[in-house]
C-alpha cells in the first residue's frame, strides 16, 4: 500500500524521485522520504511525516545532488507515521538504504536475532530489518555484491515486499526485487527506472518490464538492467508492457481535484470500453480465453472483491442470474479466504479489482484456482498481478484513477460485468442474439445519460447543505438500487468522514427507522421502476419522523417533487438495470460537495490508500 520509486541515470535523481512520489501518493501519504547518492559517494536522506509536498520543501532546502536514488511514500502498518519511521531505512553504518512496500511477517524474530548480533535499530518499522540483513550479507556471503546481498536477505524474509535498495559503495546502481507486491522497471537512454506501478514511468517511456516474484533487477546508470532469479541465475528480459496512456492523464488538467476530473471522465471511459464489443454473434469477449462450450457449461459463479468493487459484484450477480440463469455467490475476498467454497468442475471465479493488486482478492483468487476454478479478472491496470495470474482478463480501460475514492473504475467495472453477463447468457442459450443486442444498445446510451447528470451537478451542490450539521446519514434503495445506496454511503464515509449507513429500503422498519429524528438526512434512490411506489412509501415514512430526504428520482416524477425539497434528477433510462450506472454519478458528486464543505481532502482521505496491497 506504499509507493516505491527508484532511478539511476544521467539526470538529477531528486527531480524524478519527487515527481514519481507525487504520482504514487495515492498509495499512501502518511510520510515520505528519499535517499540520494551524492557525487562524493555518500548517502543523503531526507524524510518527513506528512505529504510529498512537505518532503519537497525539505529536499529543496537540502539541495540534494546526485544521479542515483530511491524514494518512498508510506501508508503506515508497523510504527506510527513519524519522521523516524518514514522510509528509507538504513544499515548501522548508514551506507545502505532501503524502501519497502509490503509486510515482513517475521520481522520481530529477525529483529531480535539482529539485535543480539549487535545491530542497532532506529525505527519501529518492520522494514528496517531488511537494511540490516542486507548489511550482514554485504559483509559476508555476498562479498560486496549488492544484488547478491539483497538475494541473501530475501531468503530470510517471510511476507510480501517490493524493495528498492542503494548502497554508497555501489555508485550508479539501484537494486530492486519483489514478492507479492507490485513493481515494474524501465530502461531508457537517459537511465533506468523502477516504480510500484507504471504511472510515474509514463513520463519517461511507453514501455516497461514486469518482474516476477523473487526476481532481482540491478538498474545501471547507462540505462541497462540485469535481472537474476532467487538462485542468482540470469533471467531474460520479459516482453515489454506497453503503457497505453499519456503522462498527462495523471495530471489535474484544469480540475480542482482528481475526484472531479475522474467523475467527468466516466462517459469517455464507458465509450472506450464498449468500442468494438458487438460482433456478428453478439458480445465479443476474447479475453475470457474460454470456448463457447466451456462458457455454456458453467454451473455457478463466484464474484470476489473488496470495498467498492464488492458493490460491483452485487450488481453483477443480479445481471448474471437474471440473464444467464446461473447462480452467483458474492464474497468479500477477506472472508472467502476463511470459508469452504462450493466448487465444481464448472465453477467460474470472477475477481473484480481496480488496481489488480488487492492482497485479499489475489489470495482468494489463488485459492479458488487451486480448487479447480477458472479465474477471470476485471481490472484497470495493465500487467497487474490479477491480470498475470488469471486465466482471462478484461481491462476496463478507465485510465489512471488517482483519487482514492473510486468513481470511473466503479462504473466501468459495472459495464464490464454487464458484458460478461451477456456473453454467458448467449453461450448457454438463455438469451438470443437479438436480446443481447437490445441490452447492448441500452449500454451505449449510458455515456450520454452520465453527461446529462454531470451537467446537473448544481443540484448536488445545493443538496450538500442538508448535511451541514449532520452526524450521520441513511441511504435507501430497492432492488439493484439497494447497491447504489451502499455505494453512495461508502463514498460519503470515505471522503467526508460523515457516518452513513445503507439498507434496502424495505428493511428500514426493521431497525434503521429508529435513527430518524428532525433534520436527519435520508438519501433515497427512487427511480421510475417497478418498486417506485414502495420506495416512495419509505420516503413518506421518513418525512413523517422529521427526516430531511434527498431523493434521486427520474425526470417528471411529480409525486417525489412534492414530497422532497432536494431532488437529484436523472434522465429516463432505457432499462431498470441501467439506473445504477446513472444514479451513482449524482451520489459521487454529492459526496464530493459534502466533503469539500467539511474541509476534507477529497483525493486523499485520512487512513486510506488507493491500492490495498497488504492483508
Amino acid at each position: 500500500m506504499c509507493g516505491v520509486i527508484g532511478y539511476t541515470g544521467k539526470g538529477e535523481a531528486i527531480d524524478f524521485l519527487l515527481y514519481g512520489l507525487q504520482t504514487l501518493e495515492y498509495r499512501g501519504y502518511d510520510s515520505a522520504g528519499v535517499a540520494v547518492l551524492s557525487p562524493d559517494d555518500n548517502l543523503h536522506l531526507v524524510k518527513v511525516a506528512g505529504r510529498v509536498a512537505a518532503l519537497k520543501e525539505r529536499c529543496d532546502a537540502a539541495n540534494l545532488v546526485g544521479t542515483t536514488g530511491i524514494g518512498h511514500t508510506r501508508w503506515a502498518t508497523h510504527g506510527a507515521p513519524t519522521d523516524r519511521n518514514a522510509h528509507p531505512h538504513t544499515s548501522c553504518d548508514g551506507r545502505i538504504a532501503v524502501v519497502h512496500n509490503g509486510i515482513i511477517e517475521n520481522y520481530e524474530t529477525l529483529r531480535r536475532q539482529l539485535m543480539a548480533e549487535g545491530h542497532s535499530f532506529k525505527s519501529d518499522t518492520d522494514t528496517e530489518v531488511v537494511a540490516h540483513l542486507i548489511e550482514d550479507a554485504w559483509r559476508g556471503p555476498a562479498r560486496g555484491d549488492l544484488a547478491s546481498a539483497v538475494r541473501y536477505a530475501c531468503d530470510r524474509l517471510e511476507g510480501s515486499w517490493a524493495l528498492g535498495v542503494v548502497c554508497a559503495d555501489c555508485p550508479g546502481e539501484v537494486v530492486v526485487t519483489r514478492k507479492a507486491s507490485p513493481l515494474v522497471v524501465a530502461s531508457t537512454k537517459d537511465g533506468a527506472y523502477a516504480a510500484s506501478d507504471v504511472m510515474p514511468l509514463a513520463k519517461a517511456t511507453s514501455h516497461c518490464l514486469q518482474l516476477d516474484d523473487y526476481d532481482i533487477a540491478t538498474l545501471h546508470e547507462d540505462g541497462t538492467i540485469d535481472i537474476v532469479d532467487r538462485e542468482g541465475n540470469a533471467v531474460e528480459h520479459p516482453k515489454p508492457l506497453d503503457i497505453d496512456w499519456d503522462a498527462s492523464a495523471a495530471t489535474l488538467g484544469g480540475y480542482s481535484d482528481f475526484m472531479a476530473k475522474e467523475i467527468a471522465e466516466q462517459p469517455a471511459a464507458i465509450s472506450r470500453l464498449l468500442k468494438d464489443r458487438l460482433g456478428k454473434h453478439g458480445v465479443e469477449l476474447d479475453e475470457l480465453s474460454m470456448s463457447n462450450d466451456d462458457l455454456a457449461a458453467i454451473d455457478r459463479v463466484y464474484m470476489v472483491a473488496c470495498g467498492t468493487s464488492y458493490h460491483v459484484s452485487l450488481i453483477a450477480r443480479e445481471l448474471v442470474q437474471d440473464w444467464a440463469k446461473i447462480p452467483v455467490f458474492c464474497e468479500y475476498a477477506s472472508e472467502l479466504n476463511y470459508k469452504e467454497p462450493l466448487v465444481t468442475d464448472h465453477t467460474l471465479c470472477v475477481i473484480i479489482t481496480q488496481s489488480g493488486e488487492t492482497a485479499d482478492t489475489l489470495t482468494a483468487a489463488r485459492r479458488m484456482k487451486a480448487l479447480g476454478c477458472k479465474v477471470f479478472a476485471i481490472t484497470n491496470v495493465l500487467g497487474s498481478s490479477a491480470a498475470r495470474e488469471s486465466d482471462g482478463t478484461m481491462y476496463i480501460q478507465a485510465g489512471p484513477e488517482v483519487c482514492v475514492a473510486s468513481t470511473k473504475a466503479y462504473t466501468a467495472q459495472m459495464v464490464a460485468s454487464a458484458l460478461l453477463a451477456l456473453r454467458l447468457a448467449l453461450a448457454n442459450g438463455s438469451m438470443d442474439e437479438d436480446e443481447v443486442r437490445g441490452h447492448f444498445a441500452s449500454l451505449e446510451q449510458v455515456p450520454g445519460l452520465m453527461e446529462e447528470v454531470i451537467s446537473r451537478r448544481w443540484q448536488d451542490k445545493q443538496a450538500a447543505r442538508v448535511f451541514r450539521n449532520a452526524k450521520s446519514a441513511l441511504f435507501l434503495g430497492r432492488g439493484v438500487n439497494s447497491t447504489t445506496a451502499y455505494e453512495g454511503a461508502l463514498k460519503l464515509k470515505e471522503i467526508s468522514y460523515l457516518h452513513a449507513e445503507a439498507y434496502p429500503a424495505g428493511e428500514m422498519k426493521h431497525g434503521p427507522i429508529a435513527l430518524l429524528e428532525p433534520g436527519f438526512p435520508v438519501v433515497a434512490i427512487v427511480p421510475a421502476d417497478h418498486v417506485h411506489d414502495k420506495t416512495v412509501s419509505n420516503i413518506e415514512e421518513s418525512i413523517a419522523r422529521g427526516a430531511t430526504v434527498v431523493a434521486v428520482a427520474t425526470d417528471g416524477d411529480e409525486r417525489v417533487a412534492k414530497l422532497c425539497e432536494n431532488v437529484l434528477w436523472i434522465p429516463p433510462c432505457p432499462e431498470e438495470w441501467i439506473v445504477p450506472l446513472v444514479a451513482v454519478v449524482h451520489l459521487q458528486l454529492l459526496a464530493r460537495y459534502v466533503a469539500r464543505a467539511r474541509g476534507c481532502d477529497v483525493d486523499k482521505p485520512r487512513n486510506l490508500a488507493k491500492s490495498v496491497t497488504v492483508e
